[in-house]
């Protein structure tokens, strides 16, 4: 219970950027999976299991190609171009910190219910927190050093209003999850509860991507839950043929009534930029310029190492930037451009593929909601770094053990004589 604790603490507070240990170079995230890990290692070394899982075998494979990848792009960085080394430590050592925690997560025997106890956590967790921001934002109360807003965008504990918006999205996924696959009623309501929650608080950001998020995931877990109640529910068959002749039906109803579709469009289009940072206006413009300009220098800078990587930390240029910060790099805030600005081509290849596995094992977990994570991850991945968030490699972990095959025990009858 306590490692539960400690791994959804570390999980749900790793936004929490502006909150600081005194005199610590960490924050409080860092120091509960840290503290996860140790005791996770503590129990192996006291006589603990391990057991050797697909998934584990999966994650393992990632995190070695990963690292071969940048550790060639460092070497080739150092050479060339890189001259602080501030940032790539950081990376690096975030992504040892992430690579244990999912691999010692995936070895144990009791994953699946540590998983699934962990997730009733975090989002318990995310909701306390959410309560407390939100009252530092409508100034309930005030707690030194932390400033809730940029402008008009919620930000709470976080640096930057995208960040809050990666988590929201991500916890919704999970009380999506325990909210279909609960079989209490009492738990069920909670997560809807918590559900509810995350989304008011990440339209709080005016993410344009959470919004996008959350509209394309909710279409695809509607559009699967129909698949399944449609196909596989032999309780109610008449209403299965109902639905089938309801959907086949509301295909020329909704090409009769597209010409009234098409007079309301402009409409529909303000409401829509009504929803988004700036109502989709010269805000919204300026962020759109700002990010192909990152991605056309992080792609060159790609190119011009021989899609190779230059190694962990950003490394793309700004055309406009303060004369501060004129001889930092910056991150391109897409992962897989980030990515292949660290460790070139064969990091772009692992992450598609440890997507793609994933994606492939929440299929074959039968879970509607698993599906729509792996959708909110990958909407949310290309326009925003989110490979060192561990809300992402936990989700990714949870689709690849809900997906595992589970090993069939052979019982043999002992006749006795």
């Amino acid at each position: 219970m306590i490692r539960d604790v400690l791994l959804a603490a570390g999980v749900a507070m790793a936004y929490a950027s502006q909150l600081e240990i005194p005199g610590a170079p960490f924050g409080y995230s860092e120091l509960f999976l840290a503290l996860w890990v140790m005791l996770s290692i503590g129990r192996v070394l006291a006589g603990g299991k391990l057991q050797v899982t697909p998934a584990l075998s999966i994650l393992a494979t990632f995190w070695l190609i990963l690292t071969f990848a940048l550790a060639l792009g460092l070497i080739v960085g150092l050479l060339t171009t890189v001259r602080y080394l501030a940032a790539p430590v950081h990376d690096m050592i975030a992504y040892l910190l992430l690579a244990s925690v999912t691999c010692l997560l995936a070895a144990d025997p009791h994953a699946d219910r540590h998983l699934r106890r962990t997730s009733w956590w975090i989002i318990t967790i995310a909701d306390v927190c959410f309560a407390v921001q939100l009252g530092l934002g409508f100034g309930l109360f005030h707690q030194p050093g932390v400033n809730p807003w940029f402008w008009d965008r919620f930000m709470g504990w976080s640096d930057n209003p995208n960040q809050l918006a990666l988590y929201c999205a991500m916890f919704a996924s999970i009380g999506l999850y325990l909210a279909t696959t609960s079989s209490n009623r009492s738990a069920k309501l909670f997560a809807i509860a918590s559900l509810a929650l995350t989304i008011y608080v990440g339209r709080l950001t005016k993410s344009d991507t959470h919004l996008l998020t959350t509209g394309l995931t909710g279409l695809v877990f509607l559009g699967l839950r129909i698949r399944t109640w449609v196909t596989t529910d032999a309780r109610a068959t008449v209403g299965r043929q109902a639905a089938l002749w309801l959907l086949v039906g509301l295909f020329p109803l909704s090409l009769s009534l597209s010409p009234y579709v098409l007079a309301e469009t402009a409409s529909v289009e303000n409401f829509a930029k009504s929803l988004t940072k700036g109502a989709g206006g010269e805000a919204t413009a300026e962020t759109a310029a700002l990010r192909i300009n990152l991605w056309t220098n992080a792609l060159n800078k790609g190119l011009e190492s021989g899609s190779v990587g230059l190694g962990p930390g950003p490394h793309a240029d700004r055309s406009i930037v303060d004369k501060d910060f004129s001889d930092l790099p910056f991150e391109a805030h897409s992962t897989p451009l980030d990515l292949y600005t660290q460790g070139g081509l064969l990091a772009v290849l692992a992450l598609f593929w440890i997507l793609g596995i994933s994606a492939i094992y929440a299929w074959r977990s039968k879970v509607d909601a698993l599906v729509a994570m792996l959708v909110s991850i990958g909407i949310f991945g290309f326009p925003h770094l989110i490979v060192r968030h561990p809300i992402v490699w936990f989700s990714l972990t949870l689709c690849l053990m809900a997906g595992t095959p589970r090993p069939v025990v052979a019982t043999a009858n002992v006749m006795r004589r």
